[in-house]
């Protein structure tokens, strides 16, 4: 009966070492719980407290980056435009689309921009360019229209999203990621942080730019 005893002892602890060991195992196996940039980005995420962002610039070069001149047609008016032709205005310029739920949340901070600017707000361009490929110009006017979104809304022409992916950063075209890029009144192009920004922030960056 003692052996018995021990014997059964002995694969209760045996069993309880397994379970043990297996827990250990699936820790260090889990994956972080924190998801990748562009699918945590897909959620609403809540809007940071105004900061100033150092702009990062971009274009190194003083030439002038061939995508100013491509010819985009704003979808609320039907008017085409040029980011060249806004020289001497600070442009704003935003890549979304429809589909992303934080590209409408950004897209209300950048619509508070005017009365958070006051006067100043009369140097400032606000351009919004859908990058998805499968959108099209009726797609993006109702979701200007349902939005109430009154500034310069494109879609982007292949050029312009090649350009962006291949002379500034790839990521210009993943939408959730809230990309975000200004261009100062000497065509000087400077890139905001990835991530939803509130109007205070933008505000603030801008500011000393719109004074200029």
């Amino acid at each position: 009966m003692r052996s018995g005893t021990s014997t059964l002892s002995s694969a209760i602890v045996l069993l309880a070492c397994t379970v043990v060991l297996a827990g250990c195992a699936a820790a260090v196996n889990t994956p972080d719980a924190k998801a990748p940039a562009s699918q945590a980005a897909s959620h609403t995420v809540a809007v940071p407290s105004p900061t100033y962002f150092d702009p990062i610039p971009v274009v190194p070069s003083p030439t002038v980056p061939s995508w100013f001149d491509v010819q985009m047609t704003d979808v609320t008016t039907g008017k085409q435009f040029k980011i060249s032709d806004f020289s001497g205005k600070v442009i704003l310029v935003d890549t979304m689309a429809t589909w992303c739920p934080t590209c409408q949340g950004e897209m209300s901070q950048v619509q508070m921009l005017p009365t958070l600017l006051g006067s100043s707000s009369s140097d400032l361009v606000r351009i919004s360019l859908d990058v998805d490929p499968n959108e099209d110009a009726t797609i993006l006017k109702k979701f200007a229209a349902t939005n109430k979104f009154d500034w310069y809304i494109a879609v982007a022409p292949i050029e312009v999203g090649r350009f962006l992916e291949t002379n500034y950063d790839q990521q210009y075209l993943n939408p959730p990621l809230q990309p975000m890029l200004f261009i100062d009144k000497a065509g000087g192009v400077y890139g905001l942080p990835f991530g939803i920004k509130s109007a205070e922030s933008i505000g603030k960056t801008l500011a000393s730019y719109l004074a200029q």
